[in-house]
């Protein structure tokens, strides 16, 4: 999720108008909801030892049970892969000729060693106003809302006026592991046909009392490539060193990697994003925002924009070491260096163009750059279509009257890569809030607000209501 800054303004204005504003009405079905959400949770679906077959299964079972046609629940998996199967959940509109919304989310959840957390990370805890399990935001919360729509419109019989899917995959969590959207996308696109889809990426950031400031939605993501710098040479006994050690010849290419900044560049969307923060931040960064986007070559404004890391990252494609591996023996000259190098791509670069950029930073022939599988597609950002935005704008301004609302490039990625790249445009939707607060995804005790997931659970289904009504 990303995560905005507070905007000073708006905070001082709520204040002034005196209170939070309570949770969303709209809270019908809660206690369903939250039995299949605890299901999701307590599933594991780890790649070591878990099965997203048997969430996609659950899931299945649940959308059955409150009416759903079975013919229109394809679980989904390749023999390959038997335990990271996929769901595909067809509920028709009452237009042929009307489309179809996908919603899509990700099943499998990061490893998680029972022995490191403070509970049990497969039961769902809910404590002082949290849920706490591993997946608990990210994505069984999702994946659960998704769901729990379809859910509603089956045991309301509901028909909306275009055709609803909900895609619920594996493999987003471990790159090169099978992922299930890309296969979708590759060998059921008929499958998963839709005018664009929702997935996570976006959202909202709140005070620590659960005053929403801001909404965004994701409107396009950096893509990465892992690039494997190495040197190798004959070695020899370490009594008789030479000048053409592998180590300080690997620690020389880094160096420079490290010194390298790539070029300032904007997006219309980081254009847009960037000019909203630039309007709601005061004194010098606003001003250097202000004039960045003037002049992406201002150095001035460039460094003091820079010292924000996430603003840095979302000027211009980054490169970092995060791996290395030298040597065999404590007593000899490295006969090997190799160093991984981890590149978050501005959208519009081939990853073949950004290796050739990392070798003329390093200038130096004895060092080897190879890209390393997965290579993941790269396509342009989806439009900024106004039957898509303006909904949530409007949602937005009914169930968080605080907040701004605004669009944002993720410096991260999503599987709304492999779905752009098919041509089924995705978003990353608003709704979902987090606050300053460890929200422990990716680590340990990982959790999301009570009253967050309420309000984005009402959020979200107003929102499918808008677009299929």
């Amino acid at each position: 999720m990303v995560r905005m800054p507070v905007l000073a303004p708006l905070l001082m204005a709520a204040t002034a108008l005196g209170a939070t504003p309570a949770l969303a009405a709209d809270d019908d079905g809660w206690s369903s909801f939250r039995e299949l959400y605890q299901a999701l949770v307590e599933t594991d679906t780890t790649l070591s030892n878990g099965s997203c077959t048997k969430a996609a299964k659950l899931a299945a079972n649940h959308l059955a049970e409150a009416g759903m046609a079975r013919e229109n629940l394809h679980l989904i998996t390749v023999p390959e892969h038997p335990e990271e199967g996929s769901l595909v959940a067809v509920y028709p509109g009452s237009d042929p000729d009307g489309g179809a919304i996908l919603l899509l989310a990700h099943l499998d959840v990061v490893e998680a060693k029972p022995e490191d957390w403070e509970r049990d990370p497969f039961t769902l805890i809910e404590e002082d106003g949290w849920f706490y399990a591993r997946g608990a935001a990210d994505a069984k919360s999702l994946a659960a809302v998704w769901t729990d729509t379809l859910a509603r419109f089956a045991r309301d019989r509901h028909t909306p006026g275009r055709t609803v899917k909900v895609a619920l995959t594996c493999g987003e969590e471990t790159n090169g592991a099978y992922n299930g959207a890309e296969w979708l996308a590759a060998n059921r696109r008929d499958l998963i046909d839709a005018d664009f889809a929702l997935n996570e990426g976006g959202g909202g950031f709140a005070t620590d009392d659960g005053l929403v400031l801001t909404q965004r939605v994701q409107v396009g993501e950096k893509i990465f490539a892992n690039y494997e710098l190495e040197v190798r040479n004959a070695g020899g006994h370490s009594s008789a060193p030479r000048p053409d050690n592998a180590i300080y010849e690997l620690a020389s290419a880094l160096k420079a990697i490290e010194a390298y900044d790539f070029p300032v560049e904007f997006s219309d969307v980081t254009r847009a994003s960037l000019q909203q923060r630039a309007e709601s931040e005061k004194g010098e960064l606003g001003a250097a925002i202000s004039a960045l986007l003037a002049d992406p070559g201002d150095a001035d404004a460039d460094a003091v924009v820079s010292a924000d890391a996430n603003l840095r990252s979302n000027t211009r494609t980054t490169c970092v070491a995060t791996m290395l591996e030298a040597g065999h023996a404590r007593n000899a000259l490295p006969q090997r260096a190799t160093a991984n190098v981890n590149c978050r791509i501005f959208p519009g670069h081939p990853i073949e163009e950004i290796r050739k950029a990392l070798v003329t930073a390093i200038g130096d022939e004895r060092v080897s750059v190879k890209t390393l599988d997965p290579i993941r597609p790269a396509p342009p950002p989806p439009p900024l279509s106004d039957d898509v935005i303006e909904p949530m704008k409007e949602m937005v301004g009914e169930h968080f009257p605080w907040a701004s609302f605004g669009v944002t490039m993720s410096n991260g990625y999503t599987d709304s890569t492999f779905l752009t790249a098919a041509g089924i445009p995705a978003y990353g939707t608003p709704g979902p809030w987090s606050t300053g607060e460890p929200s422990g995804v990716h680590g340990l005790n990982e959790r999301i607000r009570v009253d967050a997931l309420k309000q984005g659970r009402a959020f979200l289904y107003d929102l499918i209501r808008a677009y299929t009504d």
